[in-house]
C-alpha cells in the first residue's frame, strides 16, 4: 500500500483538480443546507434532520437529495398555482 501524497507531491494539474473538487462540493452543500432549511416540511420526503446530516457526504448527500429528497408533485404544485 503506498503513502499518501502530499500537496508538495502532486502536480499542478492535480492540485487545480483538488480545489475544483472542494469547491463544487462545498457549493453542493449549501444549495442542499439552503433548500433544506426552505423548504417546508411537507416538500421534503422524510425529515429534515436525516437530509441535513446526510448532505454532509461528500458529492453523494447533496445530489441524493436533489434527485430524491424534493417531492417532485409538491414543485409541480407550485408552478401550476
Amino acid at each position: 500500500m503506498g503513502r499518501k501524497k502530499s500537496w508538495r507531491d502532486m502536480t499542478k494539474g492535480q492540485r487545480i483538480m483538488l480545489l475544483v473538487g472542494g469547491a463544487i462540493n462545498l457549493a453542493l452543500l449549501g444549495a442542499a443546507q439552503r433548500s433544506i432549511g426552505k423548504t417546508p416540511d411537507d416538500h421534503i420526503r422524510g425529515k429534515k434532520a436525516i437530509w441535513r446530516a446526510v448532505s454532509f457526504i461528500n458529492f453523494f448527500g447533496p445530489v441524493s437529495y436533489f434527485l430524491f429528497g424534493r417531492r417532485r408533485d409538491a414543485e409541480q404544485g407550485a408552478i401550476k398555482r
